[in-house]
């Protein structure tokens, strides 16, 4: 195909280029907040219009109203495309392009492969605020995406083995991943409010509807107590951890003091074992790290398009 022969010119450079000028670090982790976000607004926007697809009524259908003024349906939609139209339709687009791009250069992405993936990003650090609003199924949809980008991208470029032993060497701290706990935290002035807390949830109130109402962490109030991933590694109150780390799947922790001396509960919505991956699991991995280093850095899903004939509502 085209995108065939407009690569080959990157593709021959590989070898020469030193490897100390190959050092890319988290770079895989990394490279995916910039779709992170795209993905957030394309899964809210569907889930918009799902909702108001699922109701009765037609354009004109008032769906809110302020001191006796409506807004309508119409104008919600119309709002809504204004702001996360074009992200949304381009998201949609490129997904479908990966697919068609997959079956052309017979692409396989495992699930062996998108959890090694999501593993590397959960140990970073960098990434909690934009994984606190991803669940696991979204996250890994545009994870699979993005693996199949890059194997597209760099199927045609050779890494020396010395080189990718040499990187794993070196980076080995990557490869080794903490025991990880996605939590949720209510936070409270007095142990005497904590146990009431404590008490409804034991009764079966719901804990993210909980935090909305009383945790006095905005954030992670507005998130339904949701704190992101939480490791050793992370900066987070030592006394959240070791709370967190005598739960299973779903428990609720009982009242504990906070290092500030107000009162926390968390819940352990996700547990995620420890695990030291050897050099042949990530061998592939790393193969791709310094190959997709050697490539334009403007290259995306986009760079199909005319390939796979796109065409689309916003033009060329």
């Amino acid at each position: 195909m085209k995108y065939r022969q407009r690569m080959n010119q990157n593709n021959r450079s590989v070898q020469n280029v030193p490897l100390s000028k190959r050092r890319l670090k988290t770079k895989p982790v990394l490279t995916l907040l910039a779709i992170l976000f795209l993905g957030n607004i394309f899964w809210f926007v569907l889930w918009l219009f799902a909702l108001v697809d699922g109701d009765a009524g037609d354009d004109e259908t008032v769906v809110a109203r302020i001191d006796g003024e409506k807004i309508t349906r119409q104008q919600w939609m119309a709002e809504m495309e204004r702001y996360y139209g074009k992200e949304t339709l381009q998201r949609m687009v490129n997904e479908k392009v990966m697919e068609k791009a997959a079956k052309e250069y017979d692409i396989d992405v495992t699930d062996e492969e998108i959890d090694l993936e999501r593993s590397l990003m959960i140990s970073s650090s960098e990434m909690d605020s934009t994984l606190a609003q991803l669940d696991e199924k979204e996250l890994k949809n545009q994870i699979k995406s993005q693996l199949i980008l890059e194997k597209v991208l760099t199927k045609d470029i050779v890494i020396d083995e010395k080189d990718l032993k040499e990187y794993y060497k070196e980076n080995e701290s990557l490869y080794n991943i903490q025991a990880t706990y996605r939590a949720k935290l209510i936070v409270v002035n007095t142990k005497k409010e904590a146990e009431k807390v404590l008490d409804e949830l034991e009764k079966g109130s719901d804990f993210s509807v909980l935090a909305k109402e009383r945790s006095l962490e905005p954030v992670s109030a507005s998130l339904g107590g949701d704190i992101g991933y939480i490791s050793k590694q992370s900066d987070v109150d030592p006394n959240i951890l070791k709370a967190v780390q005598k739960l299973e799947k779903n428990e609720i922790s009982k009242p504990f003091i906070l290092r500030d001396g107000r009162y926390g509960i968390v819940q352990v919505v996700e547990k995620m074992d420890g695990k030291s991956f050897e050099f042949e699991e990530v061998k592939d991995h790393i193969k791709r790290v310094l190959a997709m280093e050697q490539l334009p850095s403007t290259i995306s899903p986009e760079t199909f398009w005319r390939d796979f004939n796109v065409s689309w509502f916003y033009g060329e």
